[in-house]
């Protein structure tokens, strides 16, 4: 499992190893990890240009010592200080030892075009609101430039503990990171600024320590899944019921019935009004028009694509003693008090649009602010909230502890009916046994790879992703 922890855990831990090391141990350690990205990003590093952008904090004094480790190495570096007088002084003096120059602010845009490589230090972990004024123009020339950029720990300008960017900010191709994971690596909008990143282990101690963020590998996901024993039947695998679809949406119904036939529970039971066309596409699921509590036993239910106006479904469903996955229409239409008093699990599973309606702000807040806002719905509504997106967060009910967050998607799947699959996979993983928690990381992470080896680089539909998911399921078990 891949972690991320907040700045001030970071902080702590680097002063708790620092006093055991001899004095600029720790720094040495990033500098050489950061040196061998370069050089290896680089390829040939004698006769390159590398140009280092140097704030006043500790990331700038990684970058010169860097820059120092590549001046030995035959590279021509020049240090461009944005803040002459605070630029780290031990790493300028190895810098200039080894054969770098520097050089003001105002030379710089000229430098970048012309460089084979920028590496940007401008900024630290604890950067708050976007570049200032006078380094804005320096990340303008090098996204501009031919030049590869790499961000020393994270890309300048973004939010380390929330991923947030309120301005300017670099965007890098390789962000190298230190000890661990920030939780701005790993979720949008900053993630797409930081490029591939790379950890480098520089021995800090945070097994101890609850980590911020948390994103399942494959390992992860594999361990998770439910497999049939040998006396397994359809019923001991677990029945999901899934109320959706309408009149003018019965497709929402057949695709969240194609996610739960794939999802692993023994049998799927669908209630409402696109019985024909679900019978019609697969034979094999159990219908009912008597509602949802006349439907048979289920061990879980999904309320709510393509329902429409149909209130008094999703208040039957939410009413349930069974775990119930609320997607969509079900959103709005579920009274929160309802979902506030379940004592079963629960897990709703917003778009941005969506959570930005249930918590009253626009979509670009929520979008700006993705964990914040999957917290505070989490802790509204006392369920698990898996905020569909770019990266997928799922917070525990109550907002509190460790948010998983999934990254194995694609853009192809910003695609009709792509939710109404998810909702149904993870309500048949809930039947199946697992938390709701589980259910939707494993859903969230089956579905993004589905639609990744899927689409391959085109287009595909939601049918399509649905139909993919069993080999998605046998690449996590078999490792990949």
């Amino acid at each position: 499992m891949r972690t991320a922890y907040s700045v001030e855990t970071v902080r702590t831990a680097e002063r708790e190893l620092m006093a055991r090391l001899p004095e600029g141990a720790l720094m040495q350690r990033a500098a050489a990890g950061l040196a061998a990205a370069c050089a290896d990003l680089l390829g040939r590093v004698y006769g390159s240009r590398v140009v280092l952008l140097v704030g006043s904090g500790d990331n700038g004094g990684d970058a010169l010592y860097a820059g120092a480790r590549l001046a030995r190495r035959g590279a021509g570096v020049t240090a461009v200080l944005l803040n002459p007088e605070r630029a780290h002084a031990g790493g300028l003096a190895a810098l200039r030892r080894a054969g770098g120059t520097v050089a003001g602010a105002g030379q710089g845009e000229g430098l970048v075009a012309r460089a084979d490589l920028v590496v940007d230090g401008i900024v630290g972990i604890g950067g708050k609101g976007g570049l200032r004024p006078e380094a804005v123009p320096l990340a303008v020339a090098a996204e501009r430039s031919r030049a590869a950029v790499v961000a020393v720990d994270l890309p300048s300008g973004v939010d380390a503990d929330t991923g947030e960017v309120r301005g300017a900010a670099v965007r890098a191709d390789l962000t190298v990171t230190f000890g661990t994971h920030k939780p701005g690596l790993l979720i949008d909008p900053a993630r797409e600024y930081a490029g591939s990143v790379r950890l480098v282990d520089i021995g800090l101690e945070l097994e101890a320590v609850p980590p911020e963020l948390e994103a399942l590998q494959h390992a992860d996901v594999a361990r998770l899944l439910p497999v049939p024993g040998a006396e397994s039947d359809k019923y001991r695998r677990g029945v999901v019921g899934i109320a959706a679809g309408s009149a003018r949406y019965p497709g929402a119904a057949v695709l969240a019935v194609s996610g739960a036939l794939r999802g692993g529970a023994g049998a799927v039971r669908y209630v409402g009004p696109a019985a024909d066309a679900v019978i019609a596409r697969f034979p094999e699921t159990l219908v009912s028009d008597q509602g949802p509590a006349k439907a048979g036993r289920v061990q879980a239910w999904v309320v709510g694509p393509g329902a429409g106006e149909d209130a008094a479904t999703v208040a039957e469903v939410v009413a349930a003693d069974v775990p119930v996955l609320i997607d969509a229409d079900g959103l709005r239409l579920a009274e929160p008090a309802a979902v506030r008093g379940r004592t079963a699990p629960t897990l709703m599973t917003p778009h941005a649009g969506e959570a930005a309606a249930l918590l009253g702000v626009s979509r670009e807040e929520v979008e700006g602010g993705r964990l914040a806002a999957v917290r505070e719905l989490a802790g509204r509504y006392g369920a698990v909230v898996l905020l569909k997106g770019s990266t997928t967060l799922v917070a525990s009910a109550g907002g509190q502890g460790a948010v998983r967050v999934n990254a194995t998607g694609t853009s192809w799947l910003a695609t009709a009916g792509s939710g109404d699959v998810l909702s149904g996979l993870a309500g048949s993983l809930l039947a199946a046994g697992l938390s709701a928690v589980d259910a939707g990381s494993c859903a969230a992470y089956l579905h993004g790879l589905a639609g990744r080896l899927t689409a391959d680089g085109a287009p595909v539909g939601a049918h399509d992703v649905a139909a993919g998911v069993p080999a998605a399921w046998r690449d996590v078990v078999r490792g990949g």
